[in-house]
């Protein structure tokens, strides 16, 4: 039975020996490093981690020697807990071995929702630590809507990938005279944010990160390696909270390349564009956004948040195929078909004209023949 969120982060908090103060359900920790209690172990063991850090330049690292920010010291704690962990991200900064992130430096909130439906897609993480708004009171942005816009944002997020625990950190510590005045109604705003969302039945917990001082700054925006080191502690409270309330579910599957039949190609939108009509095309595999696809269980076949097409809904042998906006449309249905993919309304195969091995031959429909021109591989269905 699901509690009321107070009631809710009362027990989380009785559960993991936080303070009663701390909210929802993830919790602040002072400047002392945090163990993981005893009791969580088996919860811990049990799940593993696919974490986007998502945020601005103190996820990317500003300040930090290593470029990791907080990243290496929460990924250190999380697998000494146990978990099976893997950071994601289109950014990768740093010396830790896994510096994958979605931080961006200078990013304020409506920046970040404009890219969260894509990176979202496509990493699909099961957690996703938040630490978002100082750059809309830095650069003075429409201050008296910062907070609605991280309302709408985590809206966003949860819609996005409900599959998903958010921990939503509070700004930091200034001494940047035009952010920190602003900084205290900003944060006073966010547990209530959080319980909103509790209340409509959403994963988002809320981390305090009151511990930093000034005297855990870099400057006067960012971080030192000891106020990292507090801000990994915070974020791992939060996780152990969550996963402690069973929130935590396994990572859903993320899509990948399609490889062809022809050794070392790839199923490619040209330019990772996403305007409707660019040409989908065989291109040496190179592991970048333009070739990471999705087969949904709606058999739309997906990339850069559009849809594999045949132009103008074609049937007949020689039918291009493009991207193009999602619209349930029978040319975006393709279905595993011999070693590769078939479009039901036509009845013809993906196929690569005359098994050529040229970069940037765009692709077709074409009579199902079984021939290497036609092989690709086959994802999951998500």
């Amino acid at each position: 039975m699901r509690r009321p969120p107070l009631l809710f982060a009362l027990a989380l908090a009785a559960a993991l020996g936080i303070g009663a103060g701390t909210a929802l359900p993830a919790a602040a920790v002072g400047g002392q490093h945090r163990t993981a209690p005893a009791a969580h172990a088996s919860a811990a063991d049990a799940s593993s981690l696919r974490v986007m850090p998502l945020g601005d330049s103190i996820t990317w690292g500003v300040g930090s020697s290593t470029g990791d920010s907080y990243r290496a010291d929460l990924g250190g704690e999380l697998s000494a807990d146990g978990h099976a962990l893997d950071f994601v991200g289109s950014g990768r900064n740093g010396t830790m071995a896994d510096p994958d992130n979605e931080g961006h430096s200078g990013w304020r909130i409506d920046q970040i929702a404009g890219l969260a439906d894509s990176v979202l897609d496509r990493y699909r993480p099961n957690v996703i630590t938040l630490e978002i708004g100082t750059n809309d009171l830095n650069q003075n942005y429409e201050v008296a809507t910062a907070t609605d816009r991280l309302h709408a944002l985590i809206d966003q997020i949860t819609a996005d990938a409900p599959y998903a625990t958010v921990l939503v950190g509070s700004l930091i510590v200034s001494t940047n005279p035009v952010e920190e005045p602003n900084r205290p109604a900003f944060n006073a705003a966010v547990p209530g944010i959080v319980q909103a969302e509790q209340a409509a039945g959403k994963h988002v917990g809320f981390v305090d990160m009151s511990a930093l001082t000034a005297a855990d700054l870099s400057d006067q925006l960012h971080p030192n390696d000891g106020g990292y080191q507090k801000m990994a502690d915070a974020f791992h409270a939060g996780v152990q909270a969550a996963d402690a309330a069973g929130w935590i579910t396994p990572p859903v599957p993320a899509g990948g390349p399609v490889q062809s039949g022809i050794a070392g190609k790839c199923l490619d939108d040209n330019g990772d564009s996403g305007t409707n009509g660019t040409a989908v095309q065989l291109w040496s595999c190179n592991g970048s956004d333009a070739q990471w696809w999705q087969l949904r269980t709606d058999g739309s076949l997906r990339a850069v948040g559009k849809c594999l097409d045949a132009d103008a809904g074609g049937t007949a042998d020689g039918t291009k195929v493009q991207i193009w906006d999602c619209n349930g449309g029978a040319n975006q249905v393709w279905q595993p078909y011999d070693g590769g993919y078939r479009n039901p309304a036509s009845g013809r195969c993906l196929d690569d004209p005359s098994s050529s091995t040229a970069d940037g031959t765009q692709l077709q429909l074409w009579d199902c023949n079984g021939t290497g021109a036609q092989k690709w591989t086959t994802l999951s269905a998500i």
